[in-house]
């Protein structure tokens, strides 16, 4: 099949390569305006069928207030503040900022509450409160961004007033995380175009990813521009697939031109040349992409829109590079021919040097792990257990406005009120209770909830509909703090006379984490299965399949232990968290475990290809080592200086996704592939490609085993040039 298809793309090379740039203008006018219609609000990490989000519809509907919207104004005055006294200027001029507002439902001060903890320790601060109706995304950056100009506006408030709350903290991490990424990516380019050209070995060929990538992204964007259509997409989409879809794309790209490079020196520029680079990489890069695809979409089982969309996103780019690789890049490489290796220095176009030093150099390591397998495979998996016991300690957090910097008005407000007011205001547990009538039960529970550690104070019930009451109890501490979650969870385990949900900050978080919880052993069967069903139907064997699962869980579990004793312990100039955001595990163990996937078809690849041209097992590793450690090591580095760069985030959310999974990639394509694999292939020796006799027979009918392509008559261009090891740089 593989081969066909690189004869086809041969033929049509020009009509392939228009199609490719047609595919890609549609792509860009469609996919253009998919930034404007991502979301960023709380509830892309709720669980829509979750108990809390009914409490919270519940309080909507009664009171016309969205839970997860609101305003906090800081404001400074000049003089200290006397709470008896009547509003300074300033103050009341934020008061009627927000009383302006169409989508504000209720404005609180100091002294509308009578509640002089709204001012702060050194009575020249205060913060005016608005509560908020349901606002869509768009909606919510257009307020936002009203008042900021308000604010700026108004001498009054000009230079003393600061924008905060849940509402301006939501469209600010889209802000931030956006401009980030543009900046990140922008320091990170000129080191990936220098490393391409020293990977490549010339201009042209570096080129070849570049091209890929565009195209890629530019598949990509119009992919999750129709999701849009049918399902809420976050924000955190589009930095996956900037950072994937460049990775991805020099990924395939190295494993494509590479043995393009080889054919090429072999059989001369032509149709041989191009379907045996299909049949071989271009059949790698199939089940590659398919294993790591299946890895991301097993996150898509879980019902957060967030998750959801992290998901589909990572499918949709992984897909998009591949197709590129498999129908784009052959094309490209037809009618480029030699001039692949156009603009690069003669002494490499001669295949000389670098490669063949790199690839020594891999084929002697995989000979001395070889000769002490036991010992070495000990020794990395005891490496690997090591980093990963932090993981034991692991605790969750979630993302609110205190992730912002600084430099943000929703960040400044949200340190400010943790460090300069004795009693900041907090989002209450609010407790929504199933009954028509209040009455001594909902008394009782209320003064029960009293009793609970970690609970300051407790609301009287109040009646919000026919059918619901309501109890507000305010929380010691942080909503996302120890004691809080500690106390919620308490809360929501004493026996309640009514059906009770529960909502606010704090248990909305409870009810995120519980529910990924649920998900995951289902999210993990599914990646296992596909994958072993992948590698069984690239490899033919149902050892390497489990002892792949095996790897990659010691190597992801090394990420998940790395990310806690930096973040949460805080090592490495970062400053210690409360706990890891809650969705990053899943989102670095998915990207790990596909990423590593990848590499381990890479290197099988050339295994196979080994020992089916008669090489023992043993050499057949060393000879795949000494091929593929190269690419491997490259791919690996350029792909982390891509994913890296949301490591340079102000977001702490987006730095643990980045740098979590650059680690892996790393640990993955050193440690485990040089040492881990080739020990544990000694060890097993032939019984590595062992499968029951009807599922053998079941992969030969399939024609699942062909690794070349089938010879034809007369149609092999006869070889310009004794075979040599292609001009392929590493690092």
């Amino acid at each position: 099949m593989f081969s066909a298809l690189g004869a086809v793309l041969y033929r049509r090379r020009r009509i392939s390569l228009l199609l490719a740039v047609l595919a890609a203008v549609l792509a860009a006018l469609f996919g253009g305006s998919v930034e404007s219609r991502l979301t960023n609000g709380l509830s892309d990490y709720d669980d829509p069928g979750g108990a809390n989000v009914a409490a919270r519809e519940i309080i909507q509907r009664a009171t016309g207030a969205d839970a997860q919207q609101g305003y906090a104004v800081l404001v400074r005055t000049d003089a200290p503040i006397d709470p008896k006294a009547p509003l300074p200027p300033s103050v009341s001029a934020a008061v009627a900022l927000l009383r302006a507002r169409p989508e504000v439902r209720q404005v609180v001060d100091y002294a509308s509450a009578a509640n002089p903890a709204l001012i702060g320790k050194d009575s020249r601060t205060t913060v005016v409160l608005g509560t908020v109706g349901p606002l869509k995304d768009a909606a919510a950056k257009d307020a936002e961004k009203a008042l900021q100009k308000a604010v700026s506006g108004t001498p009054a408030l000009r230079g003393r007033t600061w924008l905060g709350g849940a509402t301006p903290g939501h469209v600010q991490v889209a802000e931030v995380s956006s401009g980030d990424l543009a900046k990140a990516e922008g320091l990170a380019l000129p080191f990936i175009l220098v490393l391409l050209f020293l990977v490549f070995r010339g201009v042209v060929a570096a080129l070849v990813p570049l091209v890929g990538a565009v195209v890629s992204l530019l598949l990509t964007f119009a992919g999750l521009r129709l999701a849009t259509m049918f399902m809420n997409v976050s924000t955190g989409a589009l930095n996956l697939s900037f950072a994937l879809g460049l990775g991805l794309a020099v990924d395939f790209g190295l494993l494509i031109v590479s043995r393009y490079r080889e054919e090429l020196a072999a059989h001369g520029p032509g149709r041989e040349a191009v379907a045996r680079t299909v049949a071989s990489a271009g059949r790698t890069v199939f089940f590659s992409s398919m294993t790591v695809a299946a890895a991301l979409a097993a996150i898509t089982v879980f019902p957060h829109p967030y998750l959801r969309s992290m998901g589909l996103a990572g499918v949709i780019t992984v897909v998009s590079a591949a197709l590129f690789a498999l129908v784009g890049l052959p094309a490209l490489l037809a009618v480029l021919g030699h001039r692949v290796n156009s603009l690069a220095p003669r002494r490499w176009q001669r295949g000389e040097g670098a490669y063949d030093t790199s690839g020594d150099r891999w084929h002697r390591i995989a000979s001395a792990v070889m000769r002490r397998p036991a010992v070495v495979a000990t020794a990395a998996t005891a490496v690997l257990l090591l980093v990963a016991a932090p993981v034991v300690g692991l605790r969750f957090t979630g993302a609110d406005p205190s992730t912002l910097p600084a430099s943000t008005s929703a960040g400044k407000v949200s340190r400010a009120l943790a460090s300069d007011f004795a009693k900041p205001p907090a989002s209450p547990l609010q407790i929504v209770l199933d009954s028509p009538a209040g009455g001594p039960r909902l008394a009782s529970y209320a003064q029960r909830i009293a009793a609970v550690e970690g609970v300051e104070a407790v609301g009287t019930p109040f009646r919000l509909d026919a059918r619901h009451w309501e109890v507000d109890a305010v929380l010691e501490g942080a909503p996302l703090g120890t004691v809080a979650k500690d106390a919620a969870a308490e809360v929501q385990d004493l026996p309640a006379p009514v059906r009770a949900r529960f909502t606010g900050v704090t248990a909305d978080f409870l009810a995120q984490k519980a529910s990924i919880g649920a998900k995951v052993p289902l999210a993990a069967a599914v990646l296992a299965v596909v994958t072993l069903l992948l590698l069984f139907a690239f490899s033919g064997s149902v050892v390497l399949p489990l002892k792949a699962l095996v790897m990659n869980t010691l190597s992801t579990g090394a990420a998940l232990g790395f990310l806690v004793w930096v973040f949460q312990h805080g090592n490495l100039g970062f400053t210690a968290q409360n706990g890891i955001e809650a969705t990053t595990p899943v989102l670095v163990f998915a990207l790990a475990f596909g990423l590593s996937t990848d590499y381990n078809v890479f290197l099988l690849g050339r295994i196979k290809e080994g020992r089916q041209s008669g090489l023992d097992d043993r050499a057949a590793v060393a000879e795949g080592l000494a091929r593929t450690g190269p690419v491997v090591t490259s791919a690996a580095s350029l792909f982390c200086l891509a994913v890296v760069a949301l490591g340079l985030s102000r977001l702490v959310f987006v730095q643990e996704l980045g740098i979590g999974t650059a680690f892996a990639v790393l640990v993955d394509a050193t440690l485990v592939r040089a040492l881990l694999v080739p020990s544990l292939m000694a060890l097993l020796g032939s019984a590595n490609w062992w499968a029951p006799g009807p599922l053998r027979r079941l992969h030969t009918r399939l024609r699942l085993d062909r690794m070349e392509p089938p010879e034809e008559p007369g149609t092999a261009a006869p070889e310009a040039e004794p075979r040599q090891r292609p001009a392929v740089s590493t690092t």
